[in-house]
């Protein structure tokens, strides 16, 4: 089913069941190791305990801007299940002694989602704002999202300060992703222990979701318990038709992986550890027949497309890196656009005012450190995989899974 078909809630369904204190709900995520689903994966407690001892007006923000292309979680929970993230963002808020909060987002049938939610449950406890933004790439990024609300473009600017400092209205601001908050509730309810029952990994307990598209029996959204493998996953599901080469990890920002991905546990230190990471918990798998070269070219030339623009370094970072992997792909590389690319993989690092450009470098790094054979193919001309999509006209390929997700 397509995300239009789940029915919504009814305010019947609509639960919010009462927890402990809300300055409990701290001490009660810090010990289920709740980690942000956004991206960055930093501790939830952290960020709660900033806001909540930081003086004056506080705000939070439910941060739903999904400008990943191969992320589908975010919208699917404002869409069918945005009252779960409203009694997160109520619980965050009372836990922090918000006086005001923010759905921030840019999909317009999550945006008629959640305020139809909020149209149901009549009375709450402070006011909540949906802002709507236009989509792009880097407006999620919490610099852009308190910019947005601040009345500016959903723009990144360099840190510090951070939100939990200044930011909105130059007020301490919690901003947390939506499925971040989702785990919230059941947290509070249910307690640390029976939120981390169903996780393989101890360090990193609990279920995220993953959206997984690409090379596999069946792409679309599924829970699934951190530290399950990719293999495991799809062998529920029919499992592949035939070995994938490897991966796409985290979205389109932590880079490539090889095959041995297949087998890797899904856990944030599993992944760290690996050189790679589970981002936002999308997941491209790469087929057989598919290049990784092409992959590779075809995203940084998505990074070059989808920069902010204010950065010079990410301006010509990102640029130069697409045009010698265009020429690799072309198998028209030299010697000096290897050493060069290697170089900016490295040097390009924390160059801009957000992470934007560190997913360019991790995504160049990551095609000489997992495929360096294929690297070494192409150096000689195109491979056959390359040569044939090249003859054939394609210019692009295509990694979204927004065209049929499903939910599982």
């Amino acid at each position: 089913r397509d995300l239009h078909s789940f029915p919504t809630r009814r305010s019947s369904d609509l639960g919010y069941q009462t927890g402990d204190e809300p300055d409990k709900l701290i001490e009660k995520a810090e010990q289920a190791g709740l980690v942000g689903r956004g991206g960055a994966a930093f501790p939830i407690g952290i960020k709660l305990r900033s806001v909540r001892d930081a003086e004056g007006p506080r705000y939070v923000v439910a941060n739903g801007e999904e400008g990943e292309p191969l992320s589908v979680k975010d919208r699917w929970l404002l869409r069918i299940r945005p009252h779960l993230v409203l009694d997160g963002l109520f619980r965050a808020a009372g836990a922090v002694s918000a006086e005001r909060a923010y759905v921030y987002l840019s999909d317009p049938d999550a945006a008629a989602s959640v305020r139809h939610a909020l149209a149901e449950l009549g009375d709450v406890p402070f006011p909540v704002e949906v802002v709507r933004i236009e989509p792009s790439y880097v407006g999620g990024e919490e610099t852009a999202v308190v910019r947005a609300i601040n009345g500016g473009p959903a723009l990144p600017v360099d840190k510090p300060p951070r939100p939990f400092e200044s930011g909105v209205g130059q007020r301490p601001t919690l901003i947390s992703n939506v499925e971040t908050l989702a785990n919230l509730p059941a947290i509070d309810v249910r307690g640390a222990d029976a939120y981390v029952q169903p996780s393989r990994d101890r360090q990193c307990p609990g279920t995220f979701l993953l959206s997984l598209s690409g090379a596999c029996p069946a792409p679309g959204l599924y829970e699934v318990p951190l530290g399950m493998t990719l293999r495991e996953v799809a062998g529920q599901v029919g499992g592949f038709a035939g070995e994938p080469r490897g991966a796409l990890m985290g979205g389109y920002f932590a880079g490539l992986i090889g095959a041995d991905v297949l087998d890797l546990p899904l856990s944030y230190p599993a992944t760290k550890a690996r050189g790679t990471g589970l981002g936002c918990g999308a997941i491209w798998v790469i087929a057989p027949d598919e290049c990784p070269i092409a992959i590779a070219a075809d995203l940084m030339a998505y990074f070059e497309r989808n920069n902010a623009r204010q950065c010079g370094p990410c301006i010509r970072g990102t640029g130069a890196m697409a045009k010698v992997l265009e020429r690799l792909s072309r198998g028209q590389v030299t010697d000096q656009d290897l050493e060069h690319l290697t170089g900016w993989s490295q040097s390009l690092r924390g160059r801009g005012a957000c992470a934007y450009l560190d997913g360019s470098a991790n995504l160049a790094a990551s095609v000489f450190r997992e495929f360096s054979a294929d690297v070494a193919a192409h150096r000689d001309g195109p491979c056959p995989i390359c040569a044939q999509r090249q003859a054939a006209g394609y210019d692009r390929f295509r990694l979204t899974i927004e065209q049929a997700p499903q939910s599982h």
